[in-house]
């Protein structure tokens, strides 16, 4: 029977339940004077696979390939300027514009141009990527929007028509003021042009350097009048010439398809903690480049400080942050773009 209560109505404890409480806290208590034992972090795999429905030549030395899902599912919406991160076979990274439509939510079209000099990339997917492949992405992602505006001017120079094509279509299809200037060395080479030719040919200008030469910032800018939204992608020399040259009264978003020239470069060094290999980065070379040169197998996608694949640790030394999604006192940095501010860099490579 229980304890019968005292002058003040307490009951006394029963000393096996004492006991017993004291046995468990004690045992808690040995327990929490050790370290917590963490589970292994696991990484997230956040790719989706596609299968490769279509390979088709669209220019000389361009193919484009058109990816859905095995199942035929919906896709992730996009819109244009975006776009997909492409794992190839090989274990490479890249990143291509999607160029098709975007109220087409079966299937996603990038178009790749073959460069025997580049990566690897392309080739592969030249050579070795056929009907059927299934393949890993990330994405759709949008670095290159779309700016609402009713005034548009789209310049594109050669594979930089993959983004600005569905911008054109967009901006058509709102009833947007809009007119599209597009070069390249020769018709041979322009992709996609059976389907500009749906639009209407008073707002295309088609310029090829063996016909007009190449042109001037003044012949790619002479319809950026006041209050106009000016959407470029191609190479740098182009872009580079555009920005020199561009009005004050009008705006300007860009995408490059290869890394900018380097600015303001100093020469440092990395150090590779894994071998002690000390290399030396010229004013005029990124990091990201010596370092393939001694890790031919390092991973890298954009090269223009984006996407964070090339990011690496940094264990000593000072970096001069350059990259618009590598935030500063982090202790790592992209090589691709950010640099040392003096002296050396020890890299967990």
């Amino acid at each position: 029977m229980p304890y019968p209560a005292d002058l003040y109505g307490r009951r006394a404890r029963d000393p096996f339940w004492v006991a017993l409480n004291a046995f468990f806290t004690g045992i808690q208590r040995v327990r929490s004077l050790r370290p917590p034992v963490l589970p292994p972090v696991r990484e997230v795999d956040r790719s989706t696979a596609l299968v490769v429905r279509s390979v088709r030549k669209v220019a000389e030395d361009v193919v484009a390939l058109t990816l859905a899902a095995p199942d035929g599912a919906v896709l992730p919406a996009w819109h244009p300027g975006c776009h997909l991160d492409l794992y190839l076979p090989s274990g490479r990274r890249r990143q291509y514009s999607l160029c098709g439509d975007p109220s087409d939510r079966r299937a996603y079209r990038i178009a790749v141009r073959r460069l025997p000099d580049g990566g690897g990339g392309s080739v592969e997917i030249h050579d070795e990527i056929t009907e059927g492949d299934v393949l890993r992405i990330q994405g759709p992602r949008n670095a290159f929007p779309l700016i609402p505006r009713d005034r548009y001017l789209f310049i594109a120079g050669g594979i930089g028509v993959t983004p600005v094509l569905p911008m054109v279509q967009a901006a058509h299809r709102a009833g947007a003021d809009w007119r599209l200037i597009y070069t390249g060395r020769t018709r041979e080479t322009l992709p996609f042009l059976d389907e500009l030719a749906e639009l209407p040919a008073d707002r295309i200008t088609i310029r090829t350097d063996d016909t007009d030469g190449i042109p001037s910032s003044g012949d790619l800018l002479a319809d950026a009048t006041p209050g106009t939204a000016v959407h470029v992608c191609g190479p740098a020399p182009m872009i580079d010439a555009i920005r020199a040259a561009f009005p004050s009264d009008a705006t300007l978003h860009y995408e490059r398809f290869a890394p900018a020239p380097i600015t303001n470069g100093r020469a440092f060094e990395v150090e590779l903690a894994h071998s002690g290999r000390v290399l030396n980065v010229p004013p005029t070379r990124s990091a990201l480049d010596v370092i393939k040169e001694e890790l031919p197998d390092v991973a890298y996608s954009c090269r223009q400080g984006f996407c964070g694949t090339c990011k690496v640790r940094v264990l000593s030394g000072d970096v001069d942050q350059r990259a618009p999604s590598d935030p500063p006192g982090d202790n790592t940095m992209l090589t691709c773009v950010s640099r040392a501010t003096k002296g050396r860099l020890t890299l967990d490579l």
